[in-house]
């Protein structure tokens, strides 16, 4: 008998689930990762694995010798409640997870629901400053809430068929999102969080190599309760002193450019002619070698290389996504807009961005609602009390003081981005059901990279086109 005749046959398609109710984390991973060794199907592997077993071969195959793509099988979800916004910005910053976070835009926020660094206690003037600074936040917040409210009612009203409830609920809601930009950084929120074991050791790592008490101690807590899940996968997960050094705050913080009162975006660098190696790469799919195809479509024309650019993605739905040969092209831009509008930004972690510390260097954005409700006073008076104690903490600690920075705060970020994200965030945040603070911006950023690159466009599916939009329905 032949050795292939031997060895049992597995030639049925099967598809089924490895449930967690009935394996740990660690051993549906080990059970995936022995796939590679083994010609088994993954339940007959399953059941040979205990968790004994599946703790030694991660501490030798994935610990020991490195292989880390073993714990991306183990799958962790945490809970994580009460932490400021500015640690949350922390932990969200991992590209692979997925995040739920408690919306302010939905939600009236407690008074007393802001963070006190621990650092202040050896500092009883500074923590009373930071303190009466974010009461003073807060207080406006419930004085915006009311005053915008009682706005809203005189200048809109209740539809014919509208439920009070309804109505009620609406006018909250255009309420709260206009108010939350008066809230610091230092405001709790919750999150939930969902990552392979790889992810949240690097996550835990990066809490446990912060400037700050906060996150330090976040980072030994999700690393406490990630053991209780995968207890040899996130096991070393510590502080690491080159993550310490390249997030540390210089002592200078902020530079001295002049307040700006301006949302402004900027193209600072984009493919000077993509249409050559974007067509190119688009051929590249039906095979042969690049250099090949580079050489037919740098022999075509113009319009011929658009031809092939606009077939793939003609015709395009609102719900697809463009093709990944996009991701050749890209564009940066510099955008400044405010800190509310930079957490809902950096959701679009398929793009590289790079923010600065947080500063209240740059100005602030009065919503548009508080101004029309004749509240700007109320508001300006609470950020120049949290201004001053910015200040007075930045001198003591730059990151600290990050922790005074309302969401109205304007901040810098450099974003290089595909066009394929292009599509995905323009049509996205573009749109007028997208917060007022992120829509402009990113508009703004659209035309400009339409400027440049009109062909590439054409088929963007847009939810509303603005205006100055060159292209007609097709």
């Amino acid at each position: 008998m032949s050795l292939q005749s031997s060895q049992p046959q597995y030639n049925t398609r099967r598809i089924y689930p490895l449930s967690p109710r009935e394996l740990t984390e660690e051993q549906i991973a080990v059970t995936f990762a022995m796939t590679s060794r083994s010609p088994d199907p993954f339940d007959e592997i399953a059941q040979r694995v205990s968790a004994e077993r599946a703790a030694d071969f991660n501490e030798r195959w994935v610990v020991g010798y490195g292989h880390a793509s073993v714990a991306e099988h183990a799958i962790v979800h945490l809970a994580v409640e009460n932490i400021s916004r500015l640690a949350c910005d922390t932990l969200e910053d991992n590209r692979l997870a997925s995040y739920t976070e408690k919306s302010s835009r939905y939600q009236v926020i407690d008074p007393d629901s802001f963070h006190v660094p621990q650092e202040l206690d050896a500092l009883p003037a500074l923590r009373e400053q930071f303190v009466t600074a974010c009461r003073g936040l807060f207080t406006a917040y419930e004085a915006l809430l009311g005053g915008t409210l009682d706005h809203l009612r005189n200048t809109l009203p209740q539809g014919e068929n509208e439920r009070d409830a309804a109505y009620s609920l609406r006018l909250r809601r255009l309420s709260t999102d206009a108010c939350r930009a008066i809230l610091p950084a230092a405001t709790l929120t919750n999150v939930g969080l969902t990552a392979n074991a790889r992810t949240l050791e690097h996550a835990i790592s990066k809490l446990m190599s912060s400037a700050l008490e906060e996150e330090r101690d976040i980072g030994v807590e999700i690393r406490d309760q990630g053991r209780t899940i995968t207890p040899t996968l996130v096991k070393y997960a510590d502080h690491n002193p080159y993550l310490a050094k390249s997030r540390s705050i210089g002592p200078t913080g902020p530079s001295g450019d002049p307040p700006s009162n301006q949302v402004s975006v900027s193209l600072v660098d984009h493919d000077p002619d993509p249409f050559v190696k974007l067509a190119a790469a688009l051929l590249y799919r039906n095979g042969g070698s690049y250099s090949d195809a580079l050489a037919k479509t740098s022999a075509l024309s113009r319009r011929e290389q658009v031809d092939i650019i606009d077939a793939s993605v003609h015709p395009i739905g609102p719900h697809d996504s463009a093709p990944r040969e996009f991701e050749l092209v890209g564009y940066t831009f510099e955008f400044t807009f405010d800190y509310g509008a930079l957490r809902e930004f950096r959701r679009h972690r398929m793009q590289t961005y790079l923010s600065q510390p947080l500063t209240v260097a740059y100005g602030h954005h009065v919503p548009d609602l508080i101004g029309d409700a004749g509240l700007q006073s109320t508001f300006r008076h609470a950020i120049a009390r949290a201004e001053a104690a910015f200040h007075e903490i930045h001198s003591h600690s730059p990151a600290l003081a990050q922790y005074l920075v309302t969401h109205a705060h304007r901040q810098r970020v450099l974003s290089r981005m595909s066009l394929r994200e292009c599509y995905h965030l323009f049509k996205l945040r573009a749109s007028l059901q997208a917060h007022e603070s992120i829509r402009q911006p990113v508009a703004e950023a659209m035309r400009l990279a339409v400027g440049v690159h009109p062909e590439l466009f054409r088929y963007l599916p847009l939810r509303n086109a603005p205006d100055w939009w060159p292209f007609t329905a097709s």
